[in-house]
Formats: C-alpha cells, structure tokens, sequence
C-alpha cells in the first residue's frame, strides 16, 4: 500500500494541475478575446466616444458611425423571438411530460432536440424564400386591413422581411432549446409531490402550476435566459430576412438591422481604419451585451433560490 501512496499522490498532482491548466486557459481565452476587440474598437471610441452608442447615423463615405439602429434591432428581435418562443416552449414542455403518452413524448421530443441541429443559414434560406413571400402575400396585407395601414406597427411595403420575419425565425430556432431544458426541468420534479397534490383533491391544471412549475421555476429562469443568449448573438438566419438597413422604424415589418447582421455583412468591404474600427467597437457592444445577459442570469436565479429558501 505504502507504494501505491507515491502513485496515488502524482495522480492527484497531475489531475489539479490539468484542472487549474484549463481553467486558466479558458480564462486566458476570454481576456485576449476581450482585449483584442478593445484594441481594434479604440479608435473609434476615441473618435466618437459615449455618442457611438446613442447615435443612430451608419455612413462609410462621411465617416460617420453609430450603433444605435443595430443595438435596437438586436433587442427588438430577440423580444419578438422570445415572446414566441417562452410560451410555446412551456406549453410543449408541459405536454411531453405531463399529457403526452410515452409512445408520443418520446418521438416529438426527439423530433424537437433535432431541430437544434439545423445549421442557421437554412432557417434563413427557408425564412427568405418560403417565409417572406407568404408573410408579404398574405399576413402583412391581412394586418393591414385589420389595423389600417396608417397604423405604424404595419406601415410599410409588403416585402417580407424585416423585424417580424427576423424574430420569427429566431423564435424557430430558440424554440429547441428553451423547451428541451424546461422538460428537463419538469421531468426532474419528484412524482410523490405530483402524487401529493393530486392527492389533496387538485386538478392536473392546479398541480403543475402549484407543484410542477413551482418546484422547476429555477430552471424555467435558466432556459429563458439561454434563449435569450441564443437569440441575441444570432447571425446568418437573421441577415437573410431582416432587411440589412440602418434605420429606427416602429413598423414590424421595415426593414432593420443587428450587430451580428452589420458585421456579417459589411466587415469584408470595410476598408477604412475608422470603418473597420466601428465594426469593433459593435462586436464590443455585443460581447458586453452577453456577458451582462450571463451576469443578470446569475443574479436571478441566486435571487430566486433566496426566496424559495425563504418560502422553506
């Protein structure tokens, strides 16, 4: 045994170097990501300082940038997306675990994660040849005459794309995620505290939102707030159907932008340093806008543990 001892301790030794050595790596990673985006921003933050990201205007020949239009697209977006996709998410999550028959949970819930695996770029080819030309024939005109077309959340020519088909499509593909980690969620609920409350005389309805959803609410929280990290960074999907125009318009249907969007589309033409340094400064913008999203994240789910410690 004493010889073994030696073995055991290099294993050990080995084992927590390799654990701190990929820590600090993934750290390391993060810093120089980090710092290179700074660099290659610095110009134009010196140059257009607080103003870049309050200003609206998005000109190469006059030198003239600001990340206003992508920042208020991106939001804009991922809203429509998630107030999508987190109901029917919920609704398909409550159904496979507490509705659906083994025989039909199992497939439709394979059927969704495989969802997942659809690269972006075809949700854009299908959002931009089957979706756009149905929303511009039929649904944008049927919104018109119902609301009038002087009503600004409709305005604009029927062209299919824009910030409704943009966050549509995103609704499509947040749609895998969110509902895969809330039937996770659910599944990992006792089935004696189901057994409890059916038992104490409450409806199937009564025990999910007084058990079910209760007891899972930690984990609710997490997949909304994966969506919204799914959806905020989003790139190829979205520049196929949003439009790719700076502009702030209160119409679902005119056509906008995203960070992710800008830079797909214009880093190759951008060939001026301050052009170039702009693009940076939006791939800051929205590398801070994730990890402010991750942060929030953090600090409400320890909020809500608090409470329901609290609650116990």
């Amino acid at each position: 045994m004493n010889e073994k001892r030696p073995a055991r301790r290099w294993g050990d030794r080995l084992f927590g170097g390799a654990s701190v050595g990929c820590a600090a790596l993934a750290l390391l990673l993060m810093a120089g990501l980090f710092f290179e985006i700074a660099s290659g921003s610095a110009p134009a933050l010196s140059r257009f300082g607080a103003g870049f990201v309050a200003s609206a205007a998005w000109d190469p020949v006059q030198q003239d940038f600001g990340a206003l239009s992508s920042i208020f697209g991106t939001l804009v977006s991922t809203f429509i997306a998630l107030l999508i996709a987190v109901p029917l998410s919920l609704v398909i999550a409550l159904f496979l675990v507490e509705l659906a028959p083994p025989i039909i949970a199992r497939p439709v819930g394979l059927a969704i994660e495989l969802l997942a695996a659809i690269p972006s770029i075809i949700y854009g080819m299908w959002g931009l040849f089957v979706f756009a030309p149905w929303l511009s024939e039929h649904l944008q005109p049927f919104l018109q005459e119902l609301l009038g077309e002087d009503c600004f959340l409709v305005a604009g020519p029927p062209i299919g794309i824009g910030m409704l088909p943009a966050g549509i499509i995103l609704a499509f593909m947040v749609l895998p995620y969110t509902s895969s980690v809330m039937r996770d969620v659910f599944q990992m609920v006792p089935p004696v505290v189901k057994e409890a409350a059916h038992g104490m005389g409450s409806t199937t309805w009564e025990a999910t939102r007084r058990v079910t959803m209760r007891y899972g609410i930690q984990g609710l929280v997490g997949a909304i707030f994966l969506g919204l990290g799914r959806a905020v960074g989003e790139t190829m999907a979205v520049t196929f159907v949003i439009g790719n125009e700076h502009r702030l318009s209160g119409s679902l249907f005119a056509p906008g932008n995203t960070i992710a969007s800008t830079l797909a589309n214009e880093f190759n033409e951008a060939s001026e340093p301050l052009y170039r340094s702009s693009l940076f400064a939006l791939g800051l913008t929205l590398l801070v806008m994730t990890l402010l999203i991750q942060v929030a994240t953090h600090l409400w789910l320890r909020r809500i543990k608090r409470k329901m410690g609290a609650g116990l």
